[in-house]
């Protein structure tokens, strides 16, 4: 090794010398870091930065970027254009893209005539810096920051900026170099006295009682190892499943697609609630309607319109069978609960569902349309809410979350109703995490059921978030792989016994 940096006079990266030597990574490491310890070699570690196209670049690479689309679209029209010409001409997304940054650089501007927005070209270069990265990188797949022109640096850096159309990876190297010490030394002490691997030719000869050995070092860097594992988030599905079955709950299942009959009418929701709204909850286009479960239909619409015999007023409005006939992707799995306990109306029933639900939500670091629900009943003849409080506290307190505290709320299909809070002492932030309650009666009673159930609901996402230390909850559906790599594998069962 140290003749071979002598040689090149130039630190190497360590696959650089595997290759030079013909050896594998592993053993170069070994070698450089016995040398490391003799003060013959040091290890320094350089990040570099690759650029590489993104989903956005690699359209903008064939169709242009957006402000050139303005540009080319205004000299078609003679060097100005009304707005309207450009909405009916260009997608939506393209030419708001496009506006934004040909103003910025001076290209267009904007004037109001007649009542009405025109888009007047000012100036323009033949190429910009972005295009020439963009073409750049189509060419070569991927470019080092560092090597880049000052100008070529900065176009890169403002198109990072720019979601998706750049990625910029940080990649890290190790290299070694010779120390003074290594320099200094003749040539005839080069010759490495230590054996580094005992064979079977000398255990035969005996050779090996007048050999020194050179040491193990267990510390000394190797290539990394992805080993195969679980995706966090996974990982902490299947915990919560093993604390529920511990604690004596059976697994659930329900459909994706299902009733809003199911989704809300046997909750208790009235067909007018905000929820129920297109801007809320996805409703199918085909197949639209589904078949309703006739021996309930009835005794659910008495009690909506009066409350029937549960003591209630009800909602006191008609309610409409082809409101509750529409499918839809469920908003939560309490119509996973329900579908079950309309079957199971006698006691004792203690289920649980970890399952994904759909909401029509702008997506965003806190929200997700698709995301996975923590749901779980008790149905009993003698249960209350107190059972409730401690049946939550022994699973949080399961998860690690022992610093539990409940405040009172409203929720349409349970009275009384509480939510859960835990405190996050590396925070030092309360964290609320579902909702709770004993079901209504006019929930129960449509559906034969006569005892208490107790349930609760939350998001599991968000219970990730505090556990895995995030702060955008997208995080966990990127597909970053190195990410997912970063994440020991004992990561959350220590991080549970630290909260």
């Amino acid at each position: 090794m140290i003749q071979l940096l002598r040689q090149v006079d130039k630190p190497l990266t360590f696959e650089e010398a595997a290759k030079m030597l013909n050896r594998d990574v592993g053993s170069v490491a070994k070698t450089v870091q016995w040398l490391k310890e003799k003060n013959m070699i040091e290890i320094f570690e350089e990040s570099k930065h690759l650029l590489k196209l993104g989903p956005e670049g690699e359209e903008y690479v064939i169709e242009g970027l957006p402000e050139r689309n303005i540009v080319q679209r205004l000299l078609e029209a003679g060097g100005a254009v009304e707005i309207d010409e450009l909405k009916e001409k260009m997608r939506e997304k393209i030419l708001q893209i496009g506006l934004i940054w040909a103003k910025k650089k001076g290209w267009i501007k904007m004037e109001t005539r007649n009542n009405k927005t025109w888009i007047i070209l000012q100036t323009y270069p033949e190429e910009v810096d972005e295009e020439k990265i963009l073409k750049l990188l189509k060419e070569k797949g991927s470019v080092e920051l560092e090597e880049l022109p000052e100008e070529l640096k900065k176009a890169s850096l403002d198109l990072v900026h720019r979601q998706s159309v750049v990625k910029i990876i940080e990649v890290k190297k190790h290299f070694v170099k010779l120390t003074e010490k290594a320099l200094r030394l003749p040539e005839e002490e080069l010759r490495v006295k230590e054996a580094t691997n005992l064979t079977s030719e000398m255990l035969l000869t005996g050779s090996w009682r007048k050999l020194k050995f050179s040491r193990f070092n267990i510390s000394a860097p190797t290539k990394p190892a992805y080993i195969s594992k679980l995706h966090p988030l996974r990982k902490l599905i299947k915990l919560v499943k093993e604390i529920f079955v511990e604690m004596g709950f059976e697994e659930i299942r329900g459909p994706i697609v299902e009733l809003a009959f199911w989704n809300f009418d046997a909750l208790f929701q009235p067909q007018d609630h905000p929820a129920r709204d297109m801007h809320d909850t996805f409703y199918l286009a085909q197949p639209r309607v589904g078949e309703l479960p006739e021996k309930f239909v009835d005794r659910v619409r008495e009690v909506h319109e009066t409350g029937g015999s549960t003591g209630s007023l009800g909602w006191r409005y008609k309610w409409d069978r082809r409101e509750a006939e529409k499918l839809v992707l469920r908003t939560h799995t309490t119509a996973t609960t329900i579908r079950y306990l309309s079957e199971h109306p006698d006691p004792p029933v203690k289920v649980f569902s970890v399952d994904r639900i759909y909401r029509n939500e702008r997506v965003d670091w806190k929200h997700l349309a698709e995301f996975h629900q923590i749901e779980g009943i008790v149905m009993d003849k003698d249960v209350s809410f107190r059972d409730l409080l401690g049946l939550i506290r022994e699973f949080y307190s399961r998860l690690g979350l022992k610093d539990i505290r409940f405040r009172p709320s409203y929720f349409p299909y349970t009275e009384p109703s509480a939510e859960a809070l835990v405190y996050l002492k590396d925070k030092n932030i309360w964290l609320e995490l579902i909702g709770m309650g004993i079901f209504r009666p006019e929930v129960t009673q449509p559906l034969g059921v006569r005892y208490p159930v107790l349930a609760w609901g939350g998001g599991l996402e968000r219970l990730a978030l505090a556990i895995y230390d995030l702060e955008d909850i997208r995080t966990f559906y990127l597909n970053d792989l190195r990410w997912v790599r970063s994440i020991p594998v004992t990561y959350l069962e220590k991080k549970i016994k630290l909260m």
